[in-house]
Formats: C-alpha cells, sequence, structure tokens
C-alpha cells in the first residue's frame, strides 16, 4: 500500500509523549518538580485533528501530572500513562474507541514504539527517532519531538484527504466548501 492510501485510512492518532510531544529531556528541579516543554504547534495540531471528527490518544511509559493537564487542555480522547507493553495499550485503545489497527497511525520515537509500528495502517517516526524506528516507519517527519513532529503528520494526513484547506478556513478567511 501507498504512502497516500495508508494516510487515507486513519481515522485516530495514537502517540508516545516523551521525544515525540516534546523534545525527551525531562527537567526536574532541586525539589523534585518536573517540566517538559511541549510546541504549541502540535497542541494545534491536535484541535485541528479533532475539528474532523477523529480521534487522538497519548500513550506512554512515564506518568506526568503535566501530560495529564496538557492531554485534557487540548481534549485529547484517550491518555494512557505509566504504560510498559504500548502494543497491548494500543489495543486497548483502540478497542475502547471503536477503532481497528488499519484506521491507526501511530507517532514514535523509541524502541518501545516498534511492535505498535508493525500493526497500524501508518507508523510515523520523529526526525531524531531511534534508527531502528526511522528505519520501520511509513515516513520520517522532518520536524524532531518537541519541535513539531505532530503537526506535521497531522497535515500530511489531512493534506491527503485533501482537507486541510477547509480545516485551516477560520484562519485565512476562506469559507469552507459547502458552509458558504
Amino acid at each position: 500500500m501507498d504512502l497516500l492510501a495508508r494516510c487515507r485510512n486513519v481515522e485516530i492518532i495514537l502517540c508516545d509523549v516523551d521525544g515525540v510531544l516534546t523534545d525527551g529531556r525531562i527537567f526536574l528541579d532541586n525539589h523534585g518538580i518536573e517540566t517538559k516543554a511541549f510546541h504549541v504547534r502540535d497542541g494545534l495540531a491536535v484541535r485541528l485533528w479533532k475539528r474532523t471528527g477523529r480521534s487522538m490518544a497519548w500513550i506512554t511509559q512515564r506518568h506526568s501530572r503535566i501530560v495529564e493537564m496538557r492531554a485534557a487542555e487540548l481534549g485529547v480522547d484517550l491518555l494512557r500513562q505509566g504504560v510498559n507493553d504500548k502494543l497491548s495499550a494500543s489495543w486497548e485503545v483502540l478497542a475502547e474507541l471503536g477503532y481497528s489497527a488499519d484506521q491507526a497511525a501511530y507517532l514514535g520515537d523509541d524502541l518501545p514504539d516498534l511492535p505498535v509500528f508493525r500493526e497500524v495502517v501508518f507508523a510515523a517516526a520523529v526526525a531524531d527517532a531511534a534508527e531502528e524506528v526511522r528505519a520501520s516507519a511509513h515516513y520520517v517527519t522532518r520536524a524532531s519531538g518537541g519541535r513539531g513532529a505532530l503537526r506535521e503528520v497531522v497535515e500530511l494526513l489531512l493534506r491527503s484527504g485533501r482537507e486541510w484547506e477547509s480545516v485551516i478556513s477560520a484562519y485565512n478567511g476562506r469559507v469552507p466548501t459547502g458552509e458558504r
């Protein structure tokens, strides 16, 4: 199946967090307070994707209140934290939301993501992902983790179905087709 066909089948994006939505660094201060930085364009990408009626789920090995807050703020459908087996968690998320693997994209960066890559219709790796992950991906972003990689994937998926212009019409002053 070619890349365009893979993209057109996607109804849900499953996404790792650390190294994908962040640059992978974890900051701890002297009081043990953790901080992370998220890219604002990835946040808008979640909102644009959701505007199309599709779903988004984040699956991560770590547990962080910061991630809970960001996922809630953006309206992420499901968040799974403290996950050691990302493939099992992905199957659970897909079942809970009513999707199959042939409707799912996964965006990842490191070895624990590989089992999911082998099952979904569209696997994407961030530019600075582990070599094995990049080699297994259907698509490798130009953006590194934490630098807009999710936005790049959302744009690719929406452009493949010719939905991008309609989704961004509110920002360019054009009225979407069918809404005139």
